[in-house]
């Protein structure tokens, strides 16, 4: 396999904390340990792809404190987010799930007509544009420099940089207070959650929601979703650590529900202490779900370990059995978590002759480390390789019943998450 797992390399800054980024505390137990990765999103072009990225540490802390789960190695954001290549508007899946999203939170809390709505992590401004259709006006913050100013083109109002207390400062005093603030798959992304929290608090009109979803660590649990787990993804949520975590900063999380997306999110509901937002039982009920499977207990995470492990030794065997019939294997979708999956089972370029994705910010590129090229969908029926791993297993429905045709001419999916299947 042409994978290359050496020891980081300091091109790219890494450091470790040794403190529970939600409580503080420091007893912090390592309970899983995935193969060393480059950024998940580190895509390279071709004029790169003879030279071998830096592979930093994926290990997975539990805080005996808390209970909150989260990785203590940290890639420079800056390397992270400032190039990033993912943008929610190429899925109609997530352009639906945010349509509904913002038809939920405006339904449920009535913010007066005309309204901010501030987006954290607003990337191209999916989510913002559904609110901006509903009359208020919109403001999206977000690190990666070429989504902001596509953003901004489009209609988005967005401010390329990371979200912080003092940017918050700055627009409260520019803008108007906010009686909506989401951020939605990014509150994992930050390593200073209390510095977000802090302005969130400063940006927040008195009677306002701070609404965010966040991969749900009760769902990556039952499924095996351990391909979540990758650079960008510092923090790995359940309810109890954050109903503390926020009660700590001056907010009350008054209501938590679980959503379809990502295989499995919660999609929490918070304002400021003392507000008008009454706690609905929607966060005791998790809380109680959470100690009913252990994610208080360090056991459970070794007994994850294990899973993985089984997982990938059934993927492994199929996948050898299918090159020693002399048959091509390619992949399908190009998202972060497949970096993660690829490196730990050991899927590298003398596997996987090519992987297709709909984004046309990857494609042309090569996946980070492995260096696999990303192609247009049309090779599945130029190339006609005999399997697909749909490596975008939260979509597999939607590419299964989109490309019918490779399946009648012949072709197979597999589709490793969260039970393996073929198709």
């Amino acid at each position: 396999t042409k994978i290359r797992t050496n020891e980081p390399m300091t091109a790219v800054p890494c450091r470790r904390r040794d403190t529970c980024r939600l409580c503080g505390g420091n007893d912090l137990s390592m309970v899983l340990a995935l193969t060393p990765t480059p950024p998940a999103n580190a895509f390279v072009e071709e004029a790169a792809k003879d030279i071998e990225q830096p592979c930093f540490p994926l290990d997975v802390y539990f805080c005996g404190t808390c209970a909150h789960v989260q990785l203590l190695d940290i890639v420079d954001p800056g390397e992270l987010f400032e190039n990033y290549v993912y943008v929610s508007g190429t899925s109609p899946t997530f352009v639906e799930h945010f349509d509904g999203y913002a038809n939920d939170v405006t339904r449920r809390f009535e913010p007066p007509a005309g309204s901010l709505i501030v987006d954290i992590g607003s990337n191209d401004g999916t989510l913002l544009a559904a609110f901006k259709s509903r009359g208020f006006r919109v403001l999206g913050i977000d690190p990666a420099r070429d989504i902001a100013a596509g953003a901004n083109k489009a209609g988005i109002e967005t401010i390329a940089d990371f979200f912080s207390h003092e940017l918050a400062a700055e627009i409260r005093e520019s803008h108007v207070s906010a009686e909506v603030i989401t951020a939605n798959n990014v509150f994992a992304h930050a390593d200073d959650l209390g510095g977000i929290v802090a302005g969130v608090r400063e940006l927040l009109a008195p009677g306002g929601v701070f609404v965010f979803e966040v991969s749900y660590l009760a769902d990556v649990i039952a499924d095996t979703l351990f391909d979540t787990i990758y650079h960008e993804h510092l923090a790995y949520h359940s309810v109890k650590p954050l109903k503390r975590f926020f009660a700590e900063a001056g907010l009350e999380l008054f209501s938590a529900v679980r959503v379809d997306s990502h295989g499995g999110s919660i999609r929490g509901m918070a304002g400021l202490a003392g507000g008008p937002h009454e706690a609905d039982g929607s966060v005791a009920d998790l809380i109680a779900l959470e100690q009913e499977i252990g994610l208080d207990r360090v056991e459970t995470f070794r007994d994850f370990s294990a899973d993985i492990e089984a997982l990938a030794r059934r993927l492994k065997d199929l996948i050898t059995d299918i090159k020693a019939e002399g048959k091509s294997i390619a992949g399908f979708g190009a998202p972060a978590k497949a970096t993660t999956l690829m490196y730990h089972f050991g899927i590298g370029s003398d596997e996987m002759d090519f992987i297709v994705d709909d984004s046309p910010l990857k494609q042309g590129l090569y996946t980070p480390g492995a260096h696999i090229p990303v192609l247009p969908p049309d090779a599945l029926y130029e190339l006609r390789p005999d399997t697909v791993i749909i490596l975008a297993w939260n979509f597999a429905e939607p590419i299964m019943d989109k490309h019918s045709a490779f399946l009648d001419a012949g072709g197979r999916f597999i589709v490793p998450l969260p039970e393996l299947k073929i198709y």
